[in-house]
């Protein structure tokens, strides 16, 4: 996997920066990290659900917030910041996606089903990379087990840890996503070598 897509969820705050060290200290492969929302974006649903603004500013708010996570992913990491949904020539970029949703966002619709995870589908899906989401569980569970390998379309109406956006643009695009548990560093970025573990959602 010399390039991929990695979407670095909110919920692994305490274990982010290392995984991005982790992923600059990969020779051979380059990456385009995609942030999630965090605990900033918990707030803008918390005032969306208070009914203190609109699902439109809710939107730009999350998105914003994804910026914000962005700079703490850059933080003495060896990454670097960009703007620009392209796949780096080397190294690993942090996306800051506000200016580049602003000019073009069409797949993205601004509702709570097309979260961070759907942003990272369709950055994924512009670059015809395979995307690889980052969380804090070991993939996704049907049945009360982890499913190994999945199509995007039988999770569609389904709760999982993968909003309903990311696989409506899955399926349309025909991508991959892979969801790997990365609250220990060091396995995760193991996984993502050896490209195992998780479940692997097919589009």
């Amino acid at each position: 996997m010399p390039f991929c897509v990695v979407k670095i969820g909110g919920s692994l705050m305490d274990v982010s920066k290392e995984i991005v060290r982790r992923l600059v200290a990969m020779e051979g492969h380059s990456f385009l990290v995609v942030p999630g929302g965090g605990v900033l974006a918990d707030l803008v649903r918390d005032l969306f659900r208070r009914g203190n603004i609109s699902q439109e500013a809710a939107h730009w708010m999350a998105v914003l917030a994804m910026e914000q996570y962005a700079r703490i992913l850059a933080d003495e990491t060896g990454a670097k910041l960009t703007r620009e949904v392209a796949k780096p020539p080397s190294g690993v970029r942090i996306l800051m996606p506000y200016l580049a949703l602003i000019d073009d966002d069409e797949g993205i619709e601004h509702s709570w089903n097309y979260t961070s995870d759907a942003v990272a589908a369709m950055v994924a899906c512009r670059l015809g990379a395979d995307l690889v989401k980052a969380t804090n569980v070991d993939g996704v569970y049907l049945n009360g087990s982890v499913a190994e390998e999945v199509s995007a379309e039988t999770l569609l109406d389904k709760q999982t840890c993968v909003d309903q956006g990311t696989l409506q643009i899955l399926s349309r695009c025909g991508r991959r996503c892979m969801v790997v548990n990365g609250t220990d560093a060091k396995s995760f970025v193991a996984s993502l070598r050896e490209g195992r573990g998780g479940t692997l959602i097919i589009g």
